[in-house]
């Protein structure tokens, strides 16, 4: 019996951590824009921390691009990309009860014990601007969890993009 209360304790706790380290991907676009009519793209800009990522980013996007169809050149292209990356830290606590009354919101005759864990996330944002006019037709970003591995770290990256670029190009919806 106290095993079946006992129960959802650890699977909340196990919930949450799932929560916490799942990777974050958006995207938006201009909907009034004819992404089928696009055909090629160039690179204004890549800007990571480490500029060993540099090549990492856009080797990425370019490959998830070209799947598409798309081409690249090495200027005026029918799109200008932009993809800068940045890092932070964040923290997690964790609070711990001892004692009687430990999970009680209100009422506890332990002691609590709360931890502090920094944990670094690193964020991407791909922008595509539109080669003639200059305006923004799309971005997208993802955010996730960086490890102190970085060949772990490029699986994630490349996981990333292909989510980002998962439905692209964007159906025109007007």
């Amino acid at each position: 019996m106290k095993f079946r209360k006992m129960l959802p304790i650890p699977l909340f706790v196990v919930a949450l951590t799932t929560a916490v380290f799942a990777d974050h991907v958006t995207v938006d676009y201009d909907h009034a824009e004819h992404f089928n009519q696009i055909k090629t793209y160039s690179w204004s800009k890549v800007q990571t921390a480490n500029s060993i990522w540099d090549d990492r980013v856009k080797d990425a996007i370019d490959q998830e691009l070209s799947a598409k169809g798309w081409m690249q050149a090495s200027s005026g292209g029918d799109v200008t990309l932009v993809a800068i990356e940045k890092t932070s830290i964040h923290q997690q606590y964790d609070t711990f009860y001892d004692g009687f009354g430990g999970w009680r919101r209100f009422v506890s005759f332990g002691e609590s014990t709360t931890t502090v864990d920094n944990y670094e996330v690193g964020t991407l944002i791909v922008s595509m601007f539109d080669g003639n006019s200059k305006q923004l037709i799309w971005r997208g970003a993802s955010s996730s969890d960086l490890s102190g591995n970085p060949e772990k770290n490029t699986k994630n990256l490349d996981k990333d993009v292909q989510k980002m670029f998962k439905n692209f190009p964007p159906k025109k919806t007007s």
